[in-house]
């Protein structure tokens, strides 16, 4: 079923049809920027519906925010918000989302890796009825194998642990229908796993393949470690599978334990006095069973840590000014804390 908007007051007050937003997180993106929104620009320009982009600053210590305060100065469709520091992509997305004001957003990244005409095909879908189009990286260009294996080993392994099913081969590049952005902004939890998050929401979902393309200029900010942190939230966020597999290991390493006395008992008994020799198997044991104590201590850390993290109740990030909001000051929506520092202009 194709959507239909009549006028009248909504999500965007506009009066003479849909408003499409765009949110893209920036961190030092100096280099490719200015390309960015060119083609941003010459695609939205095709669309029905009318568009604003708004670029996240995400700490940039590079010329990012300059470039961003002279295209918000040239363009009225473009707002800007700015952190105060660098509070981490998914906290950018966030951030976004709070500031659009569109019957829909896409999410898509400043390197031009996402190509931003398929937003057009994320449009088309969003029109005919979907809540939520998004991106399934079909090939992935100027990537090295090691990155291929792993994203893939990842997205395998976590449909294994999780029980909320999350598309193979998708990043956040989506374009997610205004009901389901407020749906979003209502869980406020810190270590956030948008992609994941989406697919928890459920509402009506498809994917839509595409050529992801080499980063056209500057480096990626994902490290490794990076990367495996970002890896752990979401099995962290959506699965309780480790603390399981922690209980499960530590009955097996008691069942190992029990198993060994007993031979050393029945050893004894029968005088084969040759069989326990010393020290060697005894240290194998204590060594054995500490690590896996460790490592059950360490799995179970890693929940309580999130646990103490949520019950601080900080912002998710702080804003250090706004551009290109005129008098809006704020989000329609705000369930989300967070804090406004500086000037919105």
């Amino acid at each position: 079923m194709r959507r239909e908007f009549t006028a009248g007051p909504g999500p965007t007050e506009v009066a003479d049809g849909p408003l499409v937003s765009v949110v893209v997180p920036c961190l030092n993106e100096q280099e490719v920027l200015c390309e960015t929104n060119r083609r941003l620009c010459a695609v939205l320009g095709q669309m029905g519906p009318k568009f604003e982009i708004v670029y996240v600053d995400d700490g940039s210590t590079d010329s990012t925010p300059e470039i961003l305060r002279q295209m918000a100065a040239r363009d009225e469709r473009i707002r800007v918000v700015r952190f105060s520091r660098n509070f981490g992509h998914q906290m950018a997305i966030t951030a976004g989302l709070e500031h659009a004001s569109g019957d829909a957003v896409v999410v898509i990244d400043a390197d031009l890796q996402d190509p931003p005409e398929v937003i057009l095909q994320l449009v088309d879908k969003w029109m005919e009825g979907y809540d939520v189009a998004y991106g399934v990286r079909a090939e992935r260009d100027g990537e090295t194998a090691f990155k291929l294996w792993t994203a893939k080993t990842f997205y395998r392994f976590i449909n294994r642990l999780s029980e909320t099913p999350i598309p193979l081969d998708t990043g956040d590049f989506r374009l997610m229908d205004r009901r389901v952005v407020q749906a979003l902004l209502e869980m406020p939890e810190r270590d956030r796993f948008v992609r994941g998050m989406v697919s928890w929401l459920g509402f009506s979902q498809i994917a839509v393949p595409y050529r992801r393309a080499a980063r056209t200029a500057g480096a990626t900010k994902f490290s490794f470690f990076k990367m495996l942190r970002f890896a752990m939230d979401g099995i962290f966020s959506f699965s309780i599978v480790p603390l399981r597999l922690a209980t499960w290991t530590g009955f097996a390493a008691s069942g190992i334990a029990i198993a060994g006395v007993l031979v050393a008992v029945i050893a004894r008994l029968m005088g084969m006095h040759g069989i326990v020799k010393g020290w060697a198997s005894v240290m194998t044991a204590v060594l054995f069973l500490g690590g896996v104590q460790l490592i059950c201590i360490g799995i179970i850390g890693e929940y309580v840590g999130r646990t103490y993290g949520e019950s601080k109740r900080r912002p998710l990030y702080v804003v250090r000014e706004r551009m290109g909001f005129g008098a809006r000051q704020s989000s329609p929506v705000t369930p989300i804390s967070t804090t406004a520092i500086g000037n919105s202009r």
